[in-house]
């Protein structure tokens, strides 16, 4: 190994810089550098030569590999970082992995295969649906079965009444699985949700099933259930105006008491 010696300038007096150039094997031609010190201790990385000189020396733009101080790497870095927290704001989301306990199996269909070559007349046919879509195990909305949701106070919480027209498929099919299958297509597809649309699911799910609908029969929205939804909305958002305005009332109250108290005394 051929090993360089010199000072370097953009550290205090007395630092010096090495590079070692390795002469064989695989990475030959390559460099590595290392700093010393003036008491001879060798650093091999930039964070160890920051937590040595501490806050005595700004080593921001200070570039590891050439020895020198480069101001235009730190503005690209604030740049990024700029980019970054202005596309959080405009609503960009962080990466929160939000996917639901569902077993992925390696597929055991044909997958495309890209041939590259040279010749300007091949053309490459690749299927979009097998590509993307991954195998589902069947009936995975059991898996949920048996969990409650539960307050602050650990009480749980009640579940919800589905409608009468709701009908599962399927067997040992329970109101709470329907529930998570609903709930579980609802997150997961942006598709309209018809539920089991073939008369053969429900006789043999095993093999008719389709995986992107929940594991109930087949159902219809009509204007009257809309309705009725919008009414409940409009009741439970009165309640809260109600509810709020009350508490407001009362926040006042009792401060009208506190200061008639501090008159007084």
């Amino acid at each position: 190994m051929e090993k360089r010696r010199s000072d370097c300038p953009a550290l205090p007096p007395g630092w010096k810089k090495e590079e070692v150039i390795r002469k064989s094997g695989l990475s030959a031609g390559k460099s590595d550098v290392y700093y010393y010190s003036p008491t001879g201790k060798k650093f091999r990385s930039k964070p160890q030569l920051s937590r040595y000189l501490g806050n005595s020396v700004d080593l921001a733009c200070f570039d590891f590999r050439t020895g020198k101080m480069m101001p235009g790497k730190l503005q690209k870095n604030k740049q990024r970082l700029r980019h970054d927290q202005l596309s959080m704001a405009k609503g960009g989301k962080p990466d929160l992995n939000t996917t639901l306990p569902i077993r992925q199996t390696a597929s055991i269909f044909k997958q495309p295969v890209t041939k590259v070559t040279s010749h300007p007349g091949n053309k490459v046919k690749t299927d979009l649906q097998r590509a993307t879509e991954q195998p589902r195990q069947l009936f995975w909305e059991r898996r949920l079965k048996g969990l409650r949701s539960s307050d602050v106070s650990e009480e749980v919480l009640r579940t919800m009444d589905l409608p009468k027209g709701l009908q599962s498929v399927g067997l040992h099919s329970s109101d709470e699985t329907l529930l998570s299958a609903i709930a579980s297509a609802l997150h997961m597809s942006s598709a309209p949700i018809t539920g089991q649309t073939s008369v053969a699911a429900e006789k043999n799910p095993a093999i008719w099933l389709n995986t992107s609908q929940p594991l109930c029969k087949a159902f219809t929205v009509t204007d009257e259930h809309i309705r009725e939804q919008e009414l409940k909305v409009h009741q439970a958002r009165r309640s809260l105006e109600e509810a709020l305005m009350a508490n407001s009332l009362a926040q006042a109250a009792e401060s009208r008491k506190a200061l008639s108290e501090g008159k007084a005394a």
